[in-house]
C-alpha cells in the first residue's frame, strides 16, 4: 500500500492547486496535465523502472510522478515555469505530511530533483529524474491526438507510435 502517496493526493495544497490546474485546462484542446497523464507517467515509468532493474522503490516513482506537474496552474497564471512552481509545492507538501507519512531526506531531495528536471535534458541526469523525463514524453498519444496538427510540439517529439 502506498499511503505517503496517498496523503499526497489528499493533501489540501495538493487538492487546491490540483483543481486549480483542472479549471485552467478545462477548455484546452491540447494534452492536459491531469490524473490520467500523471498516472499515465508513474505506470510508465515504473514498467521501465522494472525492465530496467533500475531498482528504484515503486512508492518514489509514483510520488514523483503525481506531483511533476502540480505547478502548471502557476505557469498558466503568473508564468513561473511549472518545474520550478512545482518543486517549491511539492516541497510544502512533503514537508506538512503527518510525522509517520514523512519522506526522507534523501528520497524528497531525490523526487524533488525529478520534479525539477522534468522538462529539459541535461548531462548527469539522475535516474529517477531522466526516468520521470523520458516517461512525461512517453506518455503522450499524438498518434491519436484530434489536436495533433494545432500543437506546437515538433514532429521530431511527437509519439507517432505506442512504445515505452
Amino acid at each position: 500500500m502506498m499511503e505517503r502517496l496517498n496523503a499526497i493526493i489528499r493533501h489540501p495544497l495538493y487538492i487546491q492547486y490540483y483543481e486549480d490546474l483542472k479549471e485552467a485546462e478545462r477548455t484546452r484542446i491540447f494534452c492536459c496535465h491531469q490524473m490520467e497523464h500523471l498516472l499515465d507517467v508513474a505506470r510508465i515509468a515504473y514498467i521501465r523502472n522494472l525492465e530496467e532493474d533500475l531498482k528504484i522503490d515503486k512508492e518514489i516513482v509514483y510520488t514523483a510522478a503525481i506531483l511533476h506537474d502540480i505547478g502548471k496552474s502557476l505557469q498558466y497564471r503568473e508564468h513561473i515555469p511549472h518545474e520550478i512552481a512545482g518543486a517549491k509545492i511539492a516541497e510544502e507538501i512533503i514537508d506538512t505530511l503527518p510525522e509517520g507519512l514523512r519522506y526522507t531526506a534523501e528520497e524528497k531531495e531525490e523526487i524533488l530533483t525529478a520534479i525539477r528536471g522534468h522538462r529539459r535534458e541535461r548531462e548527469n541526469m539522475t535516474t529517477l529524474e531522466r526516468l520521470l523525463y523520458e516517461c512525461d514524453k512517453k506518455s503522450r498519444n499524438c498518434f491519436a491526438c484530434p489536436a495533433e496538427k494545432e500543437c506546437n510540439w515538433g514532429n521530431e517529439k511527437k509519439n507517432r507510435e505506442i512504445e515505452l
